[in-house]
């Protein structure tokens, strides 16, 4: 499996913003516990690396690294069944490559 990014955007296929208006930091809290192995991170204070709450264009939305599958795939499942179930866009996350940069 190729790793990406995927962003759940907390606004339902109408429009309308998805509530309760903490979701996303709900939502990673019940995935803090997932992390790369050596990573310590106490995850009662800290998210996992694989479920981010963050908040683009004033809408809520949590970002969710594929890699989570290679740790549990019914870990990535759930993130993502959630979303569809509560009618959550699911956006992949875009990519760029970085220039290279030339000297004169």
């Amino acid at each position: 499996m190729k790793h990406k990014k995927l962003f759940i955007q907390g606004i339902n296929s109408s429009g309308k913003p998805f509530r309760p208006s903490d979701w996303a930091e709900r939502l990673c809290g019940v995935m803090a516990s997932f992390r790369p192995p050596g990573d310590h991170a106490d995850p009662r204070f800290t998210f996992s690396p694989y479920a981010r709450p963050v908040q683009i264009a004033q809408i809520k939305c949590v970002v969710i690294d594929t890699r989570l599958h290679d740790i549990d795939p019914r870990a990535l499942d759930f993130v993502l069944n959630f979303a569809k179930d509560n009618d959550l866009a699911i956006e992949e996350a875009c990519e760029f490559e970085p220039k290279s940069q030339t000297h004169t």
